[in-house]
């Protein structure tokens, strides 16, 4: 499989399970609404996880342009390689959000919140800062990639076979701890992406996207991932 089409499908699978999640805790008569933010953290977690799972033998399982980029800084993803990276990590995005509104069809009616339905495509902070805004995805996407590098890095670990799912683990625990105050969006792709369709699909009731606050979780993800990378690769033996 191409890097293209494994990227296209490992997102996907992210954007359709983890926005599938905050639907089904969000909006109105859904079995699960109010299902609280450890359902959403942990639901998250397992989206990563069982992508990475699926495609990460074919193109390492990236699925978020902050990671791609910040791995291209350090020497780890060719920069030919970037824009198929990138290029399938948005179209995946773009079809996860489709599925999840498909799936949900009847509910967007149902629930009068425009912000409810905003926010299960994409974040939003909780109070609106936007230096801090900016800082808790720098630090968020910082751990993520120091994370993820450093267990790929560890013989015992990669040995286990068990690395996505560890991965998984670490996006749960960004999320419970880091994402309170932006919703710990960590991917440009998996926040853009589903803000376009937003935008794009005609979902019942829906209100503006918020383009004004839409760059904070795309370019403070890329910074923390660099950052996180570059720290990686100063501290970690090659």
């Amino acid at each position: 499989m191409s890097i293209l089409g494994a990227e296209i499908i490992g997102t996907a699978i992210l954007i359709l399970l983890g926005d599938g999640v905050v639907a089904a805790v969000l909006l109105n008569k859904s079995k699960a609404q109010n299902g609280g933010w450890i359902v959403i953290t942990f639901a998250w977690g397992l989206a990563v996880a069982i992508a990475v799972f699926a495609v990460g033998q074919f193109s390492g399982a990236q699925i978020n342009p902050a990671v791609t980029i910040g791995t291209a800084v350090i020497g780890s993803t060719e920069w030919g390689d970037v824009p198929s990276y990138i290029i399938g990590q948005f179209i995946g995005a773009f079809l996860g959000a489709l599925l999840v509104w498909l799936a949900y069809l009847p509910h967007w009616e149902e629930t009068e919140d425009p912000g409810l339905k905003l926010a299960v495509f994409c974040t939003a902070p909780a109070i609106r800062n936007t230096p801090a805004n900016l800082l808790c995805e720098i630090i968020g996407t910082m751990m993520l990639l120091f994370g993820v590098l450093a267990l790929g890095a560890d013989d015992a670990t990669t040995a286990t076979g068990l690395v996505p799912l560890l991965v998984g683990l670490l996006v749960v625990v960004i999320g419970m701890s880091l994402g309170g105050p932006t919703g710990y969006a960590i991917n440009p792709a998996r926040d853009l992406g589903p803000r376009i369709m937003h935008a794009i699909l005609p979902v019942a009731g829906k209100g503006p996207s918020d383009w004004g606050y839409s760059w904070v979780p795309v370019v403070g993800p890329i910074i923390g991932g660099i950052i996180g990378a570059v720290l990686f690769d100063a501290f970690y033996p090659g």
